[in-house]
């Protein structure tokens, strides 16, 4: 008797266990379409994410619009989960988000996934000086041009390797350097360009270029890492087929007049349109 109830438990515990490592390994693409929700990270960061202050709601942006439109397409409901750039990845880890914009750098590529297709791209731009002639990076790389840029990073690296001949002054962060040019210590800050929609908005003056030769990088939606890779590939198609059609710069250009830019002054995030300007 004592054998045939240790067997009973046996067998018992082992459908417990066969059914929390089916509940574990649920797929992110079934648990969506089972529970009818899409969660999605969001964090206050113009022109990506923008919160209401009067209602609450995050209700536009563009990766808030790229958001609402996958739900659309998936026939569930866009669930905002507020989380930082920093806790982002955990976030996806625990599985309390399904994705996150994020840029796909090589570190973080080593704990996460990311779709094939690139979301859009981020270019190398300065906000300079209204009354200073800037097309190309030649134009910044003479003694007289004071440039600030954040020390110790891509862009910092760029400068020095682009521009050698332009007083580079180098501070701790983005704002430090956005606030030298602000204060008239530096003719121009060079940043990633999306800061520098904010900036001009608060300044009230300045001109954002990207000069050429452009230099861009790549920005995705970063998916947990699981074996099957259901959701990771539809995101993939869902976002190359965005980009190739002129959806996700046009949501872009939305946000930045709602924002109250012009969208026709600020850095293209279509590559291809780069060329074309």
């Amino acid at each position: 008797m004592t054998r045939f109830f240790r067997g009973v438990i046996a067998i018992i515990a082992g459908f417990m266990l066969a059914s929390a490592a089916s509940a574990q390994e649920q797929s992110t693409w079934d648990t969506i379409l089972e529970s009818g929700k899409l969660r999605m990270g969001v964090t206050q960061a113009p022109p990506w994410y923008s919160k209401n202050p009067t209602t609450g709601e995050w209700d536009s942006g563009l990766i808030v619009s790229v958001g609402k439109s996958m739900a659309e397409e998936l026939e569930v409901e866009l669930e905002m989960v507020e989380v930082t750039w920093a806790t982002a990845i955990a976030a996806l880890q625990a599985n309390k988000i399904d994705m996150m914009f994020l840029d796909a750098t090589p570190k973080r590529a080593m704990v996460v996934d990311y779709p094939f297709q690139p979301l859009l791209y981020i270019s190398l731009a300065v906000l300079a000086r209204d009354d200073l002639e800037v097309a190309t990076w030649a134009d910044l790389n003479k003694p007289d041009v004071k440039v600030a840029v954040p020390q110790a990073t891509s862009m910092d690296e760029f400068l020095t390797r682009t521009i050698p001949d332009a007083d580079i002054q180098r501070f701790p962060d983005n704002g430090a350097a956005l606030a030298a040019f602000q204060s008239g210590r530096v003719d121009a800050v060079s940043l990633f360009h999306p800061p520098l929609l904010a900036a001009r908005k608060k300044f009230g003056s300045g001109k954002i270029v990207i000069p050429t030769p452009a230099f861009s990088s790549p920005s995705s939606i970063a998916v947990r890492r699981e074996a099957d890779k259901t959701f990771r590939d539809w995101v993939s198609h869902t976002i190359f087929y965005y980009y190739e059609t002129g959806r996700t710069q046009r949501w872009y250009e939305e946000f930045l007049t709602e924002f109250g830019l012009d969208p026709k002054a600020s850095p293209v995030i279509q590559r291809e349109l780069l060329f074309a300007q």
